[in-house]
């Protein structure tokens, strides 16, 4: 009996190794969507070569071209699947990997310590450091585990979108450094034996002393809560247009949604952290009194800080269609729109950032009079031909009646364009 359970539970450890494409272990969904991902791509590469395409509608361009994008969607609502999937498996072992750098952090704060006792001595302060690391580690490590679902320690600062906030990043950096600095003084004062030392203790907390950095948390954090109403609105208002994530990434606190590099973002985050590092040598060289930020610097994560509000309120903007005309290929003779005649819609913002997926691509829909159409998806090597930000292709539906009929593009992230009319012949 014994040795049967254990040849069950090694097939069932095989079955998770390798190859394992289920979902009830984190090796498994990552793999599942790696195979997912190259299926797809080989799909798609296949029908961008003219392969793969059934005898039956490969002698007409539209009735090929939609089969093709049917296809993929399909095939891409799989890898939609896999990736949530896997970016749900992600945020489960992310808390215990939070959770470890957070006591790894403690473990070189003590070596730090240590080291920089030798001649020196071990000092009160030195002990009242190390305890409060130890508090702030325990409080991170619970936190982790209530939200381990969450991402952990991170759940605060992943925002509605699934990516990691800069914002909320960068003002719980400030909030962590303030609670540890004041529960240093704690230690302190606790450990105080005079009456002479503890009053300095409580006049290190003066707000005179920590004046730069205390204004400067309250901005940090100010612009936290402001960007996400910023954001907010601007998503109800269809003037910023949102797509969710599989999961976050460190990258986030750098780069837009697309994964291309943010300069207001950057400059708020090295900024930020080198007001921070000049805070913690000042805490480590003062441990008596609050670190005391100068103007100067303060001053300058302020404009930092201004600089990126700005950022938040320039980025995206509505989609908008320019112009719809008869789309032509080579040879064809100049007529009006008929039904059944593909058109071109040229304009900006059809494809939101982020949106490059072929799974959000599939969902934008074209509405021609009364009539919804779906964007059909035109592969290529390396990507698709259509959809595209700025051009759209779409067959005008023979349920379309004669006449003038209004046009207006709904994006992958909900947003709807302006109508533009065109006339439709017989």
């Amino acid at each position: 009996m014994a040795v049967q359970e254990a040849r069950q539970g090694g097939a069932d450890v095989g079955a998770h190794e390798g190859g394992c494409t289920c979902g009830d272990c984190p090796h498994g969904v990552r793999e599942g969507h790696r195979r997912a991902v190259a299926a797809f791509l080989l799909k798609r590469d296949e029908f961008a070569a003219g392969q793969g395409v059934p005898a039956a509608v490969a002698h007409s361009a539209s009735a090929s071209r939609q089969w093709v994008s049917e296809e993929l969607t399909q095939a891409a609502e799989v890898v939609a699947e896999r990736g949530r999937a896997e970016g749900a498996a992600w945020l489960v072992r992310l808390w215990r990997r939070t959770a470890g750098a957070v006591w790894a952090g403690v473990v070189l704060l003590l070596l730090g310590q240590a080291l920089t006792a030798i001649g020196a001595g071990w000092t009160a302060a030195r002990t009242a450091g190390l305890l409060a690391a130890l508090v702030v580690a325990g409080a991170l490590t619970a936190a982790s585990w209530f939200h381990r679902a969450r991402g952990g320690a991170l759940a605060p600062v992943i925002g509605e979108d699934n990516r990691l906030s800069t914002s909320r990043a960068v003002a719980a950096c400030w909030v962590l450094f303030l609670a540890f600095a004041v529960l240093v003084l704690v230690g302190r004062l606790a450990a105080a034996s005079g009456n002479r030392e503890r009053d300095a203790l409580i006049d290190g907390l003066e707000l005179a002393r920590g004046a730069g950095v205390v204004t400067v948390l309250a901005v940090v954090c100010g612009i936290a809560v402001l960007v996400r109403r910023v954001v907010a609105l601007r998503v109800r208002g269809q003037q910023l247009q949102k797509v969710r994530a599989y999961r976050p990434r460190a990258a986030d606190l750098l780069t837009d949604d697309s994964g291309r590099g943010s300069f207001a973002d950057i400059q708020y985050v090295v900024i930020s952290g080198v007001a921070l590092v000049f805070a913690a040598v000042r805490l480590a060289r003062r441990p008596d009194q609050l670190p005391d930020l100068p103007w100067g610097l303060a001053a300058v994560v302020l404009v930092s800080a201004a600089t990126y509000l700005a950022g938040k309120y320039a980025e995206g903007g509505r989609p908008v269609i320019l112009s719809v005309v008869r789309a032509r290929e080579a040879g064809d003779l100049d007529a009006p729109i008929r039904t059944g005649d593909d058109i071109e819609i040229r304009g900006a913002g059809f494809v939101p950032v982020g949106a490059q997926g072929a799974d959000r691509l599939s969902r934008m829909v074209v509405r021609v009079g009364p009539v919804h159409v779906h964007v059909p998806l035109v592969p290529v090597t390396g990507g698709f031909d259509n959809p595209t930000d700025t051009l759209l292709t779409v067959p005008v539906p023979v349920e379309v009646e004669p006449g003038r009929v209004e046009v207006q593009v709904v994006t992958a992230a909900g947003a709807e364009t302006n109508r533009y009319a065109i006339d439709v012949t017989d």
